[in-house]
């Protein structure tokens, strides 16, 4: 059980960081680059799930699976599905609940996270 804790403290720890790179990257693409916003925010995303996959294969799960290209796959559509959830829950939280927005997304992050680090571990990351 603490092993899992505190795989699930790395795993949040790679996902701030990798917030980070996702706000990073989608600000010089739209700002300096002056791509269009929905498209720089797709790179930004993608990026950021590139390196919170190879953070996470590394650090969290200390993963030693030859598969890298399907564990990434894997990785990549896991965080695809939360992208998705993450939508619905603000929707269902602010519109339907009336809640603060930013309250709803702070409980949608929450309720993703909870998703996506248990997808992954059972799924991406359950052979190391």
């Amino acid at each position: 059980m603490v092993e899992i804790v505190f795989r699930a403290f790395k795993f949040a720890l790679v996902g701030f960081f990798g917030m980070g790179i996702d706000f990073l990257f989608t600000w010089i693409f739209k700002e300096k680059l002056h791509i269009n916003k929905f498209i720089a925010n797709s790179i930004g995303f993608i990026i950021a799930v590139f390196n919170n996959y190879l953070l996470n294969r590394i650090w969290t799960f200390s993963s030693q699976n030859p598969q890298i290209f399907k564990q990434f796959i894997s990785f990549l559509g896991i965080s695809a599905i939360g992208l998705g959830l993450n939508t619905l829950f603000l929707y269902f939280f602010h519109e339907k609940l009336n809640l603060n927005f930013y309250l709803s997304k702070f409980l949608a992050i929450g309720m993703v996270f909870i998703w996506n680090f248990s997808a992954n571990l059972i799924f991406t990351f359950k052979n190391g």
